[in-house]
């Protein structure tokens, strides 16, 4: 049997920086310290060839449960739908007017932060209600 391994999801970006700290925001991750010799990450920064200064930065859960999340810069855009996105647990157990309250809740939270409001998926009997969201690039993501 494999042993269970350790993920990291990345994101595909055109600025680095902005998006991560987007997701410390949501998520309640933090950016890790820089490299060691460094006092900051724009030192860091700064240390490397100037095509490659801005090119990455990355956020983790500080209790260490979570993936580590990885944003590099890429040239293209957005064009098409995700076909990997997040799920924000921030209703699991609530049904109803509860559940609805949460995600509204949280939606008003992350707009405030630069995210975009999609459509609200209703309860169907099979999945319960569901906010579908953009980050501050255009990625989907879900508040459930």
């Amino acid at each position: 049997m494999a042993s269970v391994r350790q993920v990291q999801v990345t994101f595909d970006c055109a600025e680095p920086e902005r998006v991560a700290r987007f997701w410390c925001e949501v998520l309640g991750y933090e950016v890790p310290p820089p490299p060691e010799g460094f006092a900051s990450w724009d030192e860091f920064d700064q240390s490397l060839p100037p095509e490659r200064q801005g090119s990455a930065f990355a956020c983790s859960d500080p209790t260490g449960v979570g993936p580590r999340l990885f944003f590099q810069r890429v040239p293209e855009g957005k064009v098409v739908k995700n076909r990997v996105h997040l799920d924000v647990r921030v209703g699991t157990g609530l049904v109803g007017d509860e559940r609805l309250a949460a995600l509204e809740s949280e939606c008003t939270r992350l707009v405030a932060l630069g995210a975009t409001r999609g459509t609200l998926l209703r309860a169907d009997g099979f999945n319960e209600s569901c906010q579908v969201m953009q980050d501050v690039e255009g990625n989907e993501f879900c508040l459930d």
